[in-house]
């Protein structure tokens, strides 16, 4: 008990210290000042916190929130309830339009991870389990969730044998209020199926799931 109440204490130390941080740079001495914290303790949390991702430096090197942040609150967003509990119809009736394996994702980090996932039912089809972590650099879906990833003209991205040989798939930005994307639609199969140009074939409708899953994720109005 002892050893988990400790744990819980550390936590809520290394929250304080997010939270002074909320307000802009601190330096080590102004982040003992706003937290309370003694100087040992405020400088090895926000060291550790630092190693996570959860808190960075400025030019000047004082501490600041880190940009981790950013990408767990894009998988908050999308990743709570109100997204995935939407994208399940939504997906479901891209599968039904088009035959092929769907998927949403969302940034975490370095990686994307697919969130929602529903099967083609032909025998040869792509799968993809809820809860695997992907590259960024490589799929369609990972370009779209990249940092400063440019929006698709055409309101779509293809891959093509891009992470595995033999598959194909189509992806479309799920974007909220301000533009940011949270989170990425995704139709994916056998090459032979899709073709070699699997946006022509599928692009349209992975773009309409999109707007209809940041409709019904009450992410736009």
């Amino acid at each position: 008990m002892g050893s988990s109440v400790g744990a819980v204490g550390v936590l809520d130390k290394a929250i304080v210290i997010l939270d002074a941080l909320e307000h802009g740079p601190r330096s080590l001495a102004e982040l003992v000042e706003g937290t309370s914290l003694s100087r040992a303790t405020a400088h090895r949390l926000a060291v550790a916190l630092e190693g996570h991702g959860l808190v960075g430096r400025d030019g000047d090197g004082r501490f600041v929130l880190g940009t981790r942040l950013a990408s767990l609150g894009r998988a908050a967003a999308a990743g709570g309830g109100s997204l995935v509990a939407a994208a399940a119809p939504v997906l479901a009736g891209l599968r039904d339009t088009t035959g092929e394996s769907v998927q949403l994702y969302v940034r975490e980090g370095d990686v994307r991870v697919c969130v929602v996932a529903l099967e083609s039912p032909h025998g040869l089809r792509t799968i993809v389990p809820v809860g695997a972590r992907l590259p960024l650099a490589l799929g369609s879906a990972g370009r779209l969730l990249q940092v400063g990833a440019v929006m698709p003209r055409k309101g779509w991205v293809e891959s093509v044998g891009e992470r595995e040989a033999g598959v194909a798939s189509v992806s479309a930005p799920v974007v909220d209020t301000t533009g940011a994307v949270v989170a990425a639609v995704s139709v994916s199969g056998p090459i032979d199926r899709t073709s070699r140009s699997p946006g022509r074939r599928y692009g349209t409708e992975v773009a309409a799931a999109a707007r209809r899953l940041e409709r019904l994720g009450g992410l736009v109005a």
